[in-house]
């Protein structure tokens, strides 16, 4: 009733290889992107900038870490590390004087090269085995950016961020960060969306389920997890210097810790491995939840007019956060993306299939 059709039927190739395969997702997918356009006219400029802006970076980030661990299927604990690599590989090209659009690419392609480390560490171990090796890189990382001031200024030290630049035209304004965040977002989700019908994320998928059956069909695996590994470091590299240049301003060692790490990997798991979809509700339930339950919090408090400690009204937010985290999981195992394919399924067939007997 709402799609307008029951079930999803294909007379040719062509219809069947679109990315929206149902007229009613193409439509909601234009009416959001509007929406998104149209964003920084409807909310306050402090919510645009606090919530909206690292919403969709940390989603640009959390997609390309669902492309070498949802598709290709190797578990990545050091996610934040090579996102460090691309921030301050970017910093340090536009203080030199290269123009921020050449500095991105600069920052992609260095955190491809350190990415593709991983990959080669892929070739020998998987599983569990893949993601502590991928995690002693990550405290590798930790450690030369903490002892080496020539790249970050030191363990406690910050490396200001020069003033974004795009197109010639200096950004220094709110809604100026959002269009590049949001510009970037929607790249990286196009990306996404024409990956999934493409012979690269078919070998990527194959390799996933099973790297040595790929090999006996001929997927060179090999091949296939560099390519996973540089493609997803490449976003996460660009990610990382747009979080900088956009929203913190400066460069800092605790920005791309271990746990920054656990969380984006955490975004994605939540969201549903290979979802794109989830992505953004994983982003949304992980980055989101916490201020917006300690509002409710604070809000609550007041409004009945309860004293709650300081160090309680801490905790609170993270109790709820966790407990909604796990209700979510236990709902549905395979993450935000799938629980919103259910609903779009049953609403697919509703209400015909009150009827069927």
């Amino acid at each position: 009733m709402f799609y307008g059709l029951s079930g999803v039927h294909h007379a040719n190739y062509v219809s069947d290889s679109r990315i929206f395969k149902v007229p009613a997702d193409r439509n909601l997918a234009a009416f959001i992107f509007l929406i998104g356009i149209a964003a920084p006219f409807i909310i306050p400029s402090l919510y645009l900038n606090s919530y909206m802006l690292p919403w969709l970076i940390w989603t640009a980030a959390a997609l390309g870490l669902n492309l070498v661990t949802g598709w290709a299927g190797q578990l990545h604990l050091g996610y934040a590390a090579v996102m460090a690599v691309g921030a301050y590989s970017a910093i340090h090209a536009a203080r030199f004087g290269v123009p921020w659009e050449f500095a991105l690419i600069i920052g992609g392609l260095t955190s491809s090269v350190i990415g593709s480390l991983f990959a080669f560490a892929a070739l020998r171990v998987k599983g569990l085995y893949l993601a502590l090796t991928t995690l002693a890189m990550q405290f590798v990382m930790d450690w030369v950016l903490t002892h080496s001031p020539a790249i970050s200024g030191g363990s406690h030290a910050s490396l200001q961020s020069p003033t974004l630049a795009l197109l010639g035209q200096e950004i220094t304004t709110d809604t100026g960060f959002y269009y590049v965040a949001f510009g970037w977002c929607v790249l990286v989700t196009i990306f996404m969306l024409n990956l999934k019908r493409t012979g690269l994320g078919r070998a990527l998928v194959a390799v996933r389920e099973k790297d040595f059956a790929a090999a006996i069909l001929g997927v060179n695996s090999f091949y296939y997890k560099i390519l996973a590994f540089a493609t997803s470091s490449f976003i996460a590299g660009v990610s990382g210097a747009l979080l900088v240049a956009t929203f913190f301003f400066l460069a800092a060692p605790e920005q791309f810790s271990v746990n920054v790490s656990i969380q984006v990997l955490a975004m994605v798991i939540v969201g549903g491995l290979g979802s794109i979809i989830g992505s953004y509700f994983g982003v949304a339930l992980i980055l989101l939840v916490p201020g917006i339950v300690n509002g409710l919090v604070v809000t609550l408090s007041d409004g009945l007019g309860m004293q709650i400690n300081v160090e309680t009204l801490a905790h609170i937010p993270n109790a709820v956060y966790g407990a909604l985290i796990v209700i979510v999981l236990l709902i549905e195992p395979l993450g935000l993306g799938k629980l919103y394919g259910n609903i779009r399924d049953y609403l697919m067939v509703w209400p015909f299939d009150q009827f069927k007997k």
